[in-house]
């Protein structure tokens, strides 16, 4: 049964030395496509994920500006990157959101940034990506202004619980779980997992970090999401051929990609 690890950084240094030997290990578990996120270190360089997607026939690509990145983004970035959503590889914008955990860029440089990405995403018809840790009051008042649903989005490596699962699927966006759903102590999203329709449901890695259990505390990589698919399936009492087979056709729908699924 073939995965598709919705959201991977095989762009990241830690993957350097071994790049090759990564994406033939997701191969050999099942994982037959990937989605290589193209945040890289930021501007100026929009084209870490284009690059690796137009090596390999089966992984695709997205651009965006992080938000750690956002003060790094001057007047030419945006229209850079609304150039670069032309290439055939590129199917989505993103990550691209709010992170005030970290405060990497000043939260009004974040904001400013995530919604001109989110007009761009609404003029050019693309799906967002989207990362929020401790912003969801901004987060949601940012989308409800300018997300539009006819597009589609994921909610990357959710963390909510199911109220914001329940507001997110309301807004009309795909969930998607990581390593985090595996936690023991991630009871909040495994509930939110537990109420996704399949048809809004996703798995990813976010790899190089959050590995699944039994893997945490390794470098994680896309082969992984196959630990992280079947303790889906197993919170939600269903067979992992069903998430395995839901997933890969929800991705394959949303970014219009139907050689995702073989069609």
């Amino acid at each position: 049964m073939k995965l598709v690890d919705s959201h991977c950084h095989l762009d990241d240094e830690k993957f350097q030395a071994d790049r090759g030997a990564v994406i033939e290990r997701a191969r050999e578990a099942g994982v037959d496509w990937m989605l290589a996120i193209g945040t890289g270190n930021g501007p100026p360089d929009l084209e870490a994920a284009v690059r690796l997607a137009e090596a390999d026939p089966r992984m695709l690509a997205t651009v965006g500006v992080h938000p750690h990145d956002a003060a790094k983004a001057d007047d030419t970035t945006i229209p850079r990157l609304t150039g670069l959503l032309a290439l055939p590889k590129v199917v989505a914008i993103g990550e691209i959101g709010l992170d005030y955990h970290y405060d990497f860029s000043p939260r009004h440089r974040q904001r400013a940034v995530f919604e001109a990405q989110l007009k761009v995403a609404a003029e050019q018809r693309k799906p967002i990506i989207i990362h929020t840790r401790e912003a969801w009051p901004d987060t949601f008042e940012l989308l409800e202004r300018y997300f539009r649903p006819a597009v589609g989005g994921i909610m990357h490596c959710f963390t909510g619980g199911p109220e914001e699962a329940e507001r997110s699927l309301q807004l009309g966006f795909h969930i998607s779980f990581a390593g985090i759903v595996t936690y023991p102590k991630a009871t909040d999203v495994q509930a939110a997992a537990k109420l996704v329709p399949l048809d809004r449901l996703l798995v990813e890695t976010d790899s190089p970090y959050l590995a699944p259990v039994p893997h945490r505390g390794k470098r994680n990589e896309p082969a992984m999401v196959v630990a992280t698919a079947k303790r889906l399936a197993e919170l939600r009492g269903e067979a992992f051929e069903t998430i395995a087979e839901a997933t890969t056709r929800n991705f394959a729908t949303l970014m219009n990609r139907p050689e995702v699924c073989g069609e």
